[in-house]
């Protein structure tokens, strides 16, 4: 088998380790090198590499380890060597998605006006993507009934895809879903208006 290559990041570390598990069990020398890449928020993340009964675990932005015929050996990486090994691989990688987060007015389908100053960005960001997916997905506060807030949560989301229709972006590549008041950002007893849980959510792919 010829020398590979594997990367990792925290949001595909079982992707990751589950690649790797399959290399390993289809080798009978291995040669491959795994390393651990700076997730883009600078949250921490770790994968753990095994090789039969060893393991190393990478913890920390460009942490490494090569399969030998010993087991797994650690060592730093380097971006420059991150390009080296894998840049064909990155290079053909699709955009990561890209998150944003717009604030209503209670009981309405009216943004913050916090909210409206960011709307740019969000224009900013779409206007990257020369096919854009997008997805917008309205939430709401735990005050009233269940039908209620489906119903003002969908009209969030659709509210959003109608704006970014007006935009110029293609009906077909945006997608609007509501929640009601199943997912919030800030737990609360029912009936409680939280404003942090009157939102969208807009992921742009």
């Amino acid at each position: 088998m010829t020398r590979g290559g594997r990367l990792g990041r925290g949001l595909g570390i079982a992707a990751a380790v589950a690649i790797l598990v399959a290399f390993l069990a289809g080798c009978a020398v291995q040669t491959g090198t795994v390393v651990l890449l700076p997730e883009k928020d600078a949250r921490n993340a770790a994968v753990t590499v095994r090789q039969g009964t060893d393991e190393v675990v990478l913890a920390e932005p460009y942490a490494a380890a090569r399969q030998t015929t010993q087991g797994p050996r650690a060592y730093k990486s380097s971006p420059e060597e991150v390009q080296a090994l894998f840049g064909p691989a990155l290079a053909a990688q699709p955009a990561r998605p890209t998150s944003f987060t717009l604030y209503f007015v209670e009981g309405g389908d009216e943004f913050t006006d916090a909210s409206k100053q960011i709307l740019d960005n969000v224009f900013a960001e779409i206007a990257k993507h020369p096919v854009p997916d997008i997805v917008v997905v309205g939430h709401t506060d735990a005050v009233g009934s269940d039908t209620v807030n489906d119903a003002l949560a969908l009209r969030r989301a659709t509210t959003v895809r109608t704006m970014l229709i007006g935009r110029g972006i293609s009906p077909e590549n945006v997608v609007a879903a509501g929640r009601g008041k199943r997912e919030p950002l800030v737990p609360t007893p029912d009936g409680v208006a939280e404003p942090r849980n009157r939102r969208v959510e807009i992921v742009v792919r």
